[in-house]
């Protein structure tokens, strides 16, 4: 069975075996029939099944428009110019490829024509484009695919219930959470091996979970929750998990999947794919289809060009932003939304239909994002009219579409929008124009989200032409870190949105002066942040306590290119990808700074932590964790000092163990030296001299004599 491996695989195959792929020619290759070296596909299992899949018909490329006017032969020419005019602008018709069948008796057409495409894409856009077409008040067109006639023509007659399969219980998708060691586990991709470890920081070493070879085609991505592992393949994506290691739990066609995305509740997942076109004038044909995890079933589908998914959002593949949809208001999955020219269409989940069956008008809209927790909108929308009406930025409420708050802004260059995780606070940050329109300066303006009336703060740095390199908001709190300047080592500064009064202003902590720092990362758990330098800093961190405004350590993964703190706070890991060619492999350290192991791994390409759901219990609760936590920690200390003991012993003996193979080394080539005395003294006319004593040591002096004829002359020449 062949098996169909990524090349970025294939690749990394042949530079460990110091193969070069370019030398060699892959067509000339056969091998046997039926050889597959032992490897199997995932989807073998389903080729081996009772029941085998049928082919295709091979006529998807063919649709089939009906509804047409009935004309006589001599409208007839007419009638297929109006459709080849209508259809060929979807895409390529092939030659003879349009045929409109005629009544022999009264030589006039039947009312419906079959058009071939070159393509089963050309034609599925096609049908999408032009059902309901309306040609005129009489004709509107039906189209279908030629394919879906076979398929609906075995439809019974007579209607049979569905078979009702006994209840089996599923797998304890959450089992990993119960680890009696409270460990995070993380998934890495190396070469052609996928692994997951356990982070054991006792054992200053990871634990391996589960490995598999050739397990993703392209990537890996953990669901937002961390329930399932996820692999894309060329026929599509699947979802893995369970209880004992990692099960294949779904699998959701879709060829030539690129990316994906889960929704922020795990309940929906998003694939995408692109195809060029037919004709290389036109942009590409992007694919959209939102599955149930946990059914496997298409809840809806969007198709269109690629012009029609580019506005806003991160650049991706063939130039489309991603994510196209963005998942919104908190962990109910309720709502989706997608930016479009001067709309933003916002879907409920409940029908996967336009919310009140028509997108949010705001012209000029350029960006949206959702609250994290709320089902509110912040977006954002330029000056128009060369400056005479202003940017703005407003909040709107879903699904009332109700404007809570707007904020106008001028001389606006640029524009972001920084949610903190609890949706409690927005940053916005403005670059303005000087009024001499040849510079710029940045700003922020603060919303206050959860507060009456939506109060809006404005802050500028005391240097306000300071360039700003990066904002972060702390998870669950209340403060903020900017990196800001232009030199080469910035400045970074803390500010918080509560003053010691708790009045409601937003303060300056402090400024570090002249760090080594482009990036900030902040411990989930909020308090503690890492500055890093990456790249021309070349993976400097500085682990900071903003509690205490202290530095706590400071340390260097040279080379770094990401940099992942895990879900809970107590560890940073720091990677070093293929990117580079050299260094790559991941290090481990505590959230204070100290570094705990490394790891190297070759042609190493993924790490990711692997998600932890909601706590479970209330915020009283773990503020009273918090109060008691010298109560609770006792149990742990003892274990960590255990795990230490552990560690001490296994050190003494590993100790113990190389003193007694170097002792018994030590010992075999005495025996050796012994057992050859005799053939020595033999070789020493009878003399026993293997004891330092025997011998009797000499110092014997040597004198040089030179040439004294030469000197002598030369005396002579000089006395002359």
């Amino acid at each position: 069975m062949a098996l169909a491996i990524s090349m970025e695989g294939i690749d990394a195959r042949a530079r460990e075996l110091g193969v070069d792929l370019s030398a060699v020619d892959l067509d000339s290759i056969t091998l046997p029939a039926g050889e597959d070296f032992g490897i199997l596909s995932d989807d073998e299992e389903v080729l081996r099944s009772e029941d085998p899949p049928e082919l295709e018909m091979g006529l998807s490329n063919i649709i089939v428009v009906d509804n047409l006017p009935v004309v006589p032969p001599e409208k007839f020419e007419k009638l297929e110019n109006v459709i080849r005019k209508i259809y060929s602008q979807i895409g390529v018709i092939k030659e003879n490829g349009l045929w409109m069948p005629v009544n022999s008796e009264t030589k006039k057409t039947y009312g419906y024509c079959f058009i071939e495409y070159n393509t089963p894409q050309e034609a599925e856009l096609a049908r999408e484009k032009t059902n309901g077409y309306k040609l005129d008040k009489s004709h509107i067109f039906a189209v279908n695919l030629l394919d879906d006639f076979e398929k609906y023509m075995k439809v019974p007659d007579t209607w049979t219930p569905a078979e009702i399969k006994p209840y089996t219980a599923g797998e304890n998708l959450l089992k990993w959470l119960t680890d009696e060691k409270a460990r995070d586990q993380f998934v890495i991709r190396a070469g052609t091996l996928t692994e997951v470890y356990w982070n054991d920081a006792r054992k200053l070493a990871p634990e391996l979970v589960f490995q598999k070879q050739y397990w993703t085609d392209s990537f890996i991505q953990w669901s937002p929750l961390g329930t399932y592992l996820a692999t894309v393949h060329r026929q599509g994506s699947q979802v893995w998990g369970g209880e004992n290691g990692f099960e294949r739990l779904m699998r959701f066609a879709h060829p030539m999947v690129k990316l994906i995305d889960f929704s922020p509740g795990e309940r929906y997942l998003v694939t995408y794919s692109s195809h060029e076109p037919s004709n290389p004038r036109d942009t590409h044909r992007v694919v959209l289809n939102i599955f149930d995890v946990r059914t496997g079933k298409v809840m809806r589908d969007f198709k269109g060009s690629a012009d029609d998914y580019t506005t806003g959002g991160n650049i991706g593949v063939s130039g489309v932003s991603w994510p196209i949809f963005r998942w919104g208001g908190g962990k109910d999955d309720k709502y989706f939304a997608r930016l479009g020219k001067n709309i933003i269409s916002v879907y409920e989940t409940n029908t996967f239909s336009l919310l009140d069956k028509k997108s949010l008008k705001v012209e000029n809209v350029v960006d949206f994002s959702w609250s994290p927790t709320d089902p509110i909108i912040s977006l954002f929308v330029p000056e128009m009219g060369g400056g005479n009406q202003p940017a703005r930025v407003s909040l709107v409420q879903i699904p009332g579409k109700e404007e809570l708050r707007q904020k106008n802004l001028f001389s606006v260059s640029d524009c972001k929008m920084y949610w903190q995780n609890s949706g409690e606070y927005l940053a916005v940050q403005v670059d303005r124009y000087t009024k001499t329109k040849k510079s710029t300066y940045t700003g922020f303006e603060l919303f206050r989200i959860k507060e009456r009336d939506i109060p809006i703060e404005v802050l500028e740095l005391e240097n306000k032409n300071d360039k700003i390199i990066a904002f972060a908001w702390e998870p669950k709190g209340h403060r903020f870190a900017i990196i800001h300047g232009d030199g080469p080592r910035p400045d970074v500064s803390f500010y918080t949105m509560r003053t010691a009064n708790n009045t409601n202003r937003v303060s300056k902590l402090t400024t570090l002066k002249a760090k080594q720092a482009n990036a900030l990362y902040w411990s989930p758990a909020g308090r503690f942040i890492v500055l890093a330098g990456l790249k021309g800093f070349n993976g400097q961190l500085e682990f900071y306590n903003v509690d205490e405004l202290e530095t706590m350590a400071t340390g260097e993964h040279f080379m770094a290119t990401d940099i992942m703190w895990d879900p809970t706070g107590r560890y940073l890991a720091t990677a070093v990808t293929s990117v580079h060619e050299m260094e790559n492999g991941f290090q481990i350290w505590s959230f204070n700074g100290k570094h705990l192991y490394k790891v190297s791994k070759d042609h190493f390409y993924q790490f990711i932590w692997r998600p932890r759901p909601p706590s479970l219990l209330s915020p009283e609760k773990e503020e009273e964790i918090s109060r008691n936590l010298k109560k609770y920690s006792k149990k742990y200390e003892q274990e960590d000092q255990d795990a230490f003991n552990q560690l001490s012993e296994q050190d003494r003996k590993r100790r113990t163990q190389l003193q007694e193979e170097w002792d018994s080394w030590v010992a075999k080539w005495k025996q050796m030296h012994e057992e050859e005395r005799a053939f020595r003294m033999e070789l020493r006319d009878g003399e026993a001299s293997d004891e330092e004593e025997e011998y009797e040591a000499k110092e014997v002096e040597v004198e040089e004599v030179v040439d004294v004829r030469q000197e002598v002359l030369a005396f002579d020449l000089d006395q002359e």
